[in-house]
């Protein structure tokens, strides 16, 4: 089996793995990082959202043969202790309920926040729609968004 060296939260990792396995096997598996979830597993619920370069992307539709010369953040390594805006403003506005879907929303909003600091509601609501929440917190991961951007502004 190939080995893989990858940068995952800002540390240099080798891994044993067969090339088209899923990055997101890879980090749960492998690396014991399990905050990121699995969802679908066809790239369309959002709950297994990583960063790649800074761009929020699915984790389950990534193979690892094609992650050498990039940087992957998940949840763990947004903020070594929560601090990061986004998951300041999770805690402020109380949005988890099951929880299951929230790293996945929690790094899509990081990844757009990155790119606007001043998004509108509907951009807002635009750029967390690919992210399903079977609690339907909705309202509160919206003004969660909201208040993280006042916080990086």
């Amino acid at each position: 089996m190939p080995v893989y060296n990858l940068m995952v939260n800002g540390k240099s990792l080798s891994v044993q793995a067969e090339p088209d396995t899923p990055l997101l096997w890879v980090l749960r598996d492998e690396l014991n990082l399990v905050g990121t979830k699995f969802g679908c597993g066809i790239g369309q619920c959002g709950a297994c959202t990583v960063h790649i370069d800074g761009t929020a992307t699915r984790s389950c539709l990534l193979q690892i043969s094609s992650l050498e010369e990039v940087k992957i953040t998940t949840i763990e390594g947004l903020s070594e202790d929560g601090s990061h805006p986004v998951q300041v403003a999770w805690k402020e506005n109380d949005v988890p309920q099951c929880g299951y879907c929230q790293a996945g929303q929690i790094m899509t909003a990081a990844s757009f926040l990155n790119s606007n600091t001043t998004p509108s509601q509907s951009e807002i609501r635009e750029a967390m729609s690919g992210n399903l929440c079977r609690c339907a917190s909705y309202n509160r991961i919206e003004k969660a968004v909201a208040d993280a951007a006042e916080k990086l502004a």
